[in-house]
């Protein structure tokens, strides 16, 4: 995600893409061809800067609160891949140094910013489809395998991180099911209960898979489907309503598109808009959504949900 962000920052109008810092120098060589003129090693040099307002942080979910609390600490404004944290104590502490700071943070949930499910909240905005009672929520992939899996003849290395539960948090519920929970809260509101079973198919020591029943205080009902089982990938919801029933696809993550046969970047995608949006906040004082209360709140689910398996 890291790489994402950084060609996708080179095309934004209302801001500059100053410094980059990473522990690889294969990171660090890309930054510099692509005209990153400031690489550091160590992200504390890089925080100590006077011309740096905000900071994208695309790292390791363990590696967020640290950097979350000394960037805070030095003025920058964050943008925060999700989940938040490994667990709600963790966000708690890491937001309560955002507001002791008065930085602005926003985590990076880029399905609120992709086009099909951006028209289903304005669907239930202008209550087309009447009173939604059934909402199917699913999202299965190959998890931490996707970007791996048919990139190369050689299957390359998944990082040790992924499956150490005490640094990821957990497994597919925490990684996909937060992209889906977020969606679901921005649609219905607060969450009444969640309830889940949680599937092993690879017999790892978390949840490859996990099923969630989820009841809003609204009045909605919703099943939560996230697996990292398969070799395809399919984001989708589907909600009933009293009046009407509607269905929002997204397709699998791209960064560029063609024109007249030739490659262009795609500005289109939730990962771009999700960040252009981040800096027309900060450039008009505004509180960016989703915010990091909005990622407490899915790790609260989340981990009522990992305490409720059946």
């Amino acid at each position: 995600m890291g790489t994402v962000h950084l060609h996708n920052c080179f095309h934004l109008k209302n801001a500059r893409l100053v410094a980059v810092s990473d522990v690889s120098e294969k990171s660090l060589l890309l930054a510099r061809k692509t005209g990153v003129k400031s690489v550091f090693k160590d992200y504390n040099d890089l925080l100590k800067s006077p011309n740096i307002d905000a900071v994208i942080i695309s790292l390791p979910t363990f590696l967020h609160a640290e950097i979350v609390r000394k960037a805070a600490q030095h003025g920058k404004h964050l943008f925060v891949e999700k989940p938040l944290a490994k667990h709600v104590t963790e966000g708690e502490q890491m937001l309560a140094k955002v507001r002791q700071e008065g930085v602005k943070l926003m985590i990076g949930y880029p399905l609120r910013f992709a086009k099909p499910f951006v028209s289903l909240k304005s669907c239930l905005d202008q209550g087309m489809l009447g009173d939604v009672q059934i909402a199917l929520a699913n999202h299965i992939s190959t998890g931490p395998f996707s970007p791996r899996a048919e990139s190369a003849h050689v299957p390359k290395p998944v990082p040790s991180w992924w499956f150490d539960k005490s640094l990821t948090g957990g497994g597919a519920l925490i990684d996909l099911g937060c992209h889906m929970i977020n969606l679901l809260r921005w649609y219905f509101g607060e969450v009444a209960a969640i309830h889940s079973n949680l599937g092993y198919r690879f017999n790892m020591d978390f949840e490859d898979h996990a099923t969630c029943s989820i009841n809003f205080k609204n009045g909605t009902t919703a099943t939560l489907n996230v697996g990292w089982f398969a070799r395809y990938h399919k984001t989708q919801i589907d909600l009933y309503g009293t009046a009407k029933h509607i269905s929002a696809t997204s397709q699998p993550p791209t960064f560029f598109k063609y024109v007249k046969n030739l490659l262009a970047f795609d500005t289109s995608t939730g990962f771009y808009k999700e960040l252009e949006y981040f800096i027309d906040c900060l450039r008009n004082n505004v509180d960016p959504s989703p915010s990091g209360e909005d990622g407490l709140q899915d790790l609260k689910v989340i981990s009522e949900a990992y305490a409720n398996t059946a």
